[in-house]
């Protein structure tokens, strides 16, 4: 008997992917993709709930229990392409008996390299230097002219010590900085003495001797506002803050009027509590560097996402467990 051809999946895709990953997709599966790039709407994501097998969302897409509760019947896998699944209801998914996987593991260099530029940036404020030239205003050296803080003999505080947070640290005692972080739990010993990181059980008392703080863990219900106005005046007044992770973390109202008042030194930011809209009140600042959520921007780290998703993908359409399951989000 002739053997029957397994019908291909219908995968539909969110945004514009690099090439090669699309390319792929389509050889591979009954693709859709997005060629404007623009994002979907709540009432597109609704529709490509109900007819898809497989939803290939990004970061922007957010797919709440309103758009899973549309989800039809032959919806079972959600392969997101990013690490980051604050934008997925992964409770509903899991009722609806659909998998969420995502792709860890791939950025943890590339965002590490962007926390530290931004260390840099924020603490020698090359923004500012950069906004002076390019307006025109520069008008020669002057011993007391932009003057930032020495990165040596400083003191970093790590808020979320996974991948990216011991990679970041890793970078930051190249250039002699003091490793000090918070986390859900202690890391391994082992992990602690290669990067002579000390622990902070208390948060609280963490942030009140950094002078620079860099958020690194995800954003979940346990970490929204994690870094409250409350804990924002713990800092010093000479502290720096990065953050590369989620906007969300932060109270960034109570950040912005510390900096406006002179109550926090500086802060560089890739990310935003609303993306992407910026708070106008931050455009205004000197002491910020902004930066439109470009950490892991590189064609290496984009190409490798999309080669998770794919595995991903062909792994659940060979009937097996996809390797990158969702299990929990916490912090």
């Amino acid at each position: 008997m002739p053997t029957v051809a397994k019908k291909k999946p219908l995968v539909i895709v969110t945004r514009t992917l690099p090439s090669a990953i699309e390319t792929r997709l389509m050889e591979l599966f009954d693709t859709r993709l997005n060629a404007e790039d623009k994002p979907l709407t709540a009432a597109e994501l609704i529709d490509a709930v109900k007819t898809a097998d497989v939803l290939v969302p990004t970061v922007t897409d957010r797919i709440d229990s309103r758009v899973l509760s549309q989800a039809g019947p032959r919806l079972k896998l959600i392969a997101s392409f990013g690490t980051g699944v604050d934008h997925i209801d992964l409770d509903t998914a899991r009722q609806r008996g659909i998998i969420v996987t995502n792709t860890p593991g791939v950025l943890t260099e590339d965002t590490a390299d962007m926390s530290m530029a931004l260390v840099l940036a924020t603490a020698r404020r090359m923004g500012a230097g950069e906004r002076l030239v390019r307006a025109g205003k520069w008008t020669g050296w002057s011993p007391t002219a932009m003057l930032g803080g020495r990165l040596l003999g400083k003191r970093m505080g790590i808020v979320g010590m996974g991948r990216i947070g011991q990679a970041l640290a890793r970078r930051a005692r190249g250039f002699g900085l003091s490793i000090h972080y918070h986390n859900r739990k202690r890391v391994h010993p082992d992990i602690e003495s290669e990067l002579e990181a000390t622990y902070w059980e208390s948060l609280d008392q963490m942030l009140a001797r950094m002078d620079i703080v860099s958020v690194n863990c995800p954003h979940t219900p346990a970490t929204f506002h994690l870094l409250s106005a409350r804990r924002l005046k713990l800092m010093k007044p000479t502290a720096i803050i990065v953050n590369t992770a989620r906007g969300e973390v932060i109270d960034e109202n109570a950040m912005v009027r510390m900096l406006r008042a002179g109550e926090l030194a500086g802060a560089g930011l890739d990310v935003y509590e609303h993306e992407p809209q910026v708070n106008p009140k931050l455009l205004e600042l000197d002491s910020v560097v902004l930066l439109p959520h470009m950490g892991s921007a590189t064609l290496e780290g984009r190409i490798e996402m999309g080669e998770k998703v794919l595995i991903n993908i062909k792994t659940f359409a060979d009937g097996h467990k996809p390797p990158d399951r969702v299990l929990a989000t916490m912090f």
